[in-house]
């Protein structure tokens, strides 16, 4: 399998280097060297192309990037994903609770990873597994994963960074204020490897929130993030006095739900080749939906 992908040059770019122009385009230097080590990797109308040559005015640049590496060692598992959005790029997973996105030791064969393996296999192409970002096991909704490594790169700048983002949905106990913004530092709790906590020598962590709803002693909240600090949503809303329930870390009552009480429901990219804005939904899963029946 190989992806094969061209730029128009243009008047604006004539004079740059082929490398230069590729790095602007979020190209990265592992992904130029496989290119210039690849036969035909890079051309130019048509004719082999250094990445040090110069662009003309106008002509077509064209990148083949065949696939070299592999993710043999994930076991296949019949794993359903839901598959929200997929392009010669990218897919996007409406991921359930419960379901874990990277194999772990602990967990070799009940992934996103698994299902993803078991589906190349069907379609009888090689597989490399490779997640943007990562969700929590018990975290549900939408993530982002690469098919190839160009995209992978290009999904990975901080300018694809700075434009991806997720709005969560979580169910808090209490009744949370109509808005706010929860900026207090998180670090790992002491004696734990796992649990965190807002500590005044944590690193900066910055939560927006917006209470949707209200109902029965809980609070329906539209949350998004500044930073991306492990644990952020459920320790930021825990330190505020409003935890999510069913968080085994944090407020473990599980008396309405069995996982913390968080969704991914909504997510914002671009397509890392083309630069097309995208914009994906994932609705509230049933297991938070008992709590706010019309949302």
């Amino acid at each position: 399998m190989e992806r094969i992908v061209f730029y128009e040059c243009s008047q604006s770019c004539a004079g740059t280097t082929v490398e230069r122009f590729l790095r602007r385009q979020g190209v990265s230097h592992r992904v130029l060297v496989d290119l210039k080590n690849t036969p035909n990797g890079l051309t130019l109308n048509g004719k082999p192309v250094r990445t040090i040559d110069r662009l003309p005015p106008e002509g077509k640049l064209r990148l083949c990037l065949p696939e070299t590496d592999r993710s043999d060692t994930i076991p296949q598992a019949d794993i359903a994903l839901d598959i929200v959005y997929e392009d010669d790029d990218l897919f996007v997973v409406n991921k359930p609770a419960g379901l874990a996105v990277h194999p772990s030791p602990q967990n070799r064969e009940n992934t996103v990873a698994n299902g993803l393996a078991a589906l190349y296999a069907a379609r009888k192409e090689p597989f490399v597994f490779r997640a943007i970002g990562r969700l929590d096991k018990n975290t549900s909704g939408l993530i982002v994963l690469a098919k190839n490594a160009l995209s992978a790169g290009l999904l990975t700048t901080q300018a694809a960074q700075k434009v991806m983002h997720h709005d969560y949905l979580a169910i808090c106990t209490g009744m949370l204020p109509d808005e706010g913004t929860i900026d207090a530092p998180i670090g790992r709790a002491d004696g734990s490897v796992i649990r965190r906590e807002v500590r005044p020598d944590g690193d900066r962590a910055v939560t927006h929130f917006t209470r949707l709803a209200y109902r029965d002693g809980f609070s329906l909240a539209r949350v998004w993030l500044d930073t991306g600090r492990t644990h952020q949503i459920r320790v930021h809303f825990a330190h505020l006095g409003y935890p999510l329930p069913g968080d085994f870390l944090y407020h473990p009552d599980f008396s309405r739900i069995q996982r913390h009480a968080l969704h991914a429901g909504a997510l914002w990219l671009r397509q890392p080749v083309t630069g097309q804005p995208l914009h994906f939904t994932a609705p509230l899963p049933d297991d938070m939906r008992v709590f706010f029946p019309d949302a």
